[in-house]
C-alpha cells in the first residue's frame, strides 16, 4: 500500500474507533480489551508504520510525529475503554468529551496524518 492510501485508511479507521469507543461507553461492552487497544501495532495503520512503510517515508519528520501521536492515541483509547468496561461510565463519558486527552490525541493524530499526506504531494 502506498503512503497516501495508508494514511487515508488510517484516518478512516481512527474515526471509526471514536465511534466504537462511544458505543463501548454507552453499553459497557466491547469485543476488544483495553490491553489490545493500547497496542499501537494492533491496527492496520500501526502495522504499516512498523513494517510496511517505505524507507523514503520513514525518513521524514512526519513519520516520527505520526508514530508518536498514533501511540498516544492508542494509549488514550485504551484508557477510555478501561473506564467503560470497568463500569465507570461517567468517567468514560468525560474521557471522550470535547477537550479531553482522548479527543486532543485523536485530533492531533488526524491533523498530523493530513499534513503528512499533503507534504507527499510535493
Amino acid at each position: 500500500m502506498d503512503a497516501k492510501d495508508a494514511i487515508d485508511a488510517g484516518i478512516n479507521a481512527h474515526r471509526l474507533w471514536k465511534q466504537r469507543l462511544a458505543e463501548a461507553v454507552a453499553s459497557g461492552r466491547s469485543e476488544w480489551t483495553p490491553e489490545d487497544v493500547c497496542r499501537d501495532d494492533g491496527c492496520d495503520f500501526g502495522r504499516w508504520l512498523r513494517e510496511g512503510i517505505a524507507p523514503r517515508d520513514r525518513a521524514t519528520p512526519h513519520f516520527a510525529k505520526v508514530r508518536a501521536l498514533h501511540a498516544a492515541f492508542h494509549q488514550s483509547a485504551g484508557q477510555v475503554l478501561r473506564l467503560a468496561l470497568g463500569g465507570r461510565r461517567a468517567e468514560a463519558e468525560q474521557a471522550i468529551a470535547s477537550g479531553s486527552a482522548f479527543t486532543k490525541a485523536s485530533s492531533a493524530l488526524v491533523v498530523a496524518m493530513m499534513d503528512w499526506k499533503a507534504a507527499r504531494r510535493g
